[in-house]
């Protein structure tokens, strides 16, 4: 399964930004894919994951209420739409694709996109 994540930028606070994540190869080994986020000097933390197959979705508790996260099964893309912005949401975002059922953990995704910046100015 090979990840390409896209859409970063530059935005300021309360702004909003669109991630994409196009995946292709053996997508029907896919069970769920996620969004991880690593600020300079912090671990990787989770953002949010969708069910490839029923579409269910969980968010971490920093973005709650502003992010979400959704699939376009016919086009193998997922996607993070991001609202209301903060400084603290900087970070290389990560797309991440998994074989097990929902997880939080980085070492369950054997795949990885190449991460997008997100900059987002006060």
């Amino acid at each position: 399964v090979q990840l390409q994540a896209s859409g970063g930028g530059l935005v300021q606070a309360g702004g909003s930004l669109r991630l994409s994540c196009a995946a292709s190869g053996s997508i029907f080994s896919v069970d769920g894919m996620a969004w991880f986020r690593q600020a300079p000097g912090k671990e990787r933390e989770f953002v949010s994951h969708i069910m490839w197959g029923g579409g269910s979705t969980y968010y971490g508790e920093s973005v709650k209420g502003r992010f979400t996260i959704s699939r376009d099964n016919a086009k193998n893309t997922m996607y993070l739409q991001m609202n209301s912005l903060k400084p603290e949401d900087t970070a290389v975002y990560y797309c991440a694709a998994t074989t097990v059922i929902f997880t939080t953990t980085p070492s369950h995704y054997p795949y990885w996109g190449q991460g997008t910046q997100v900059t987002v100015s006060s």
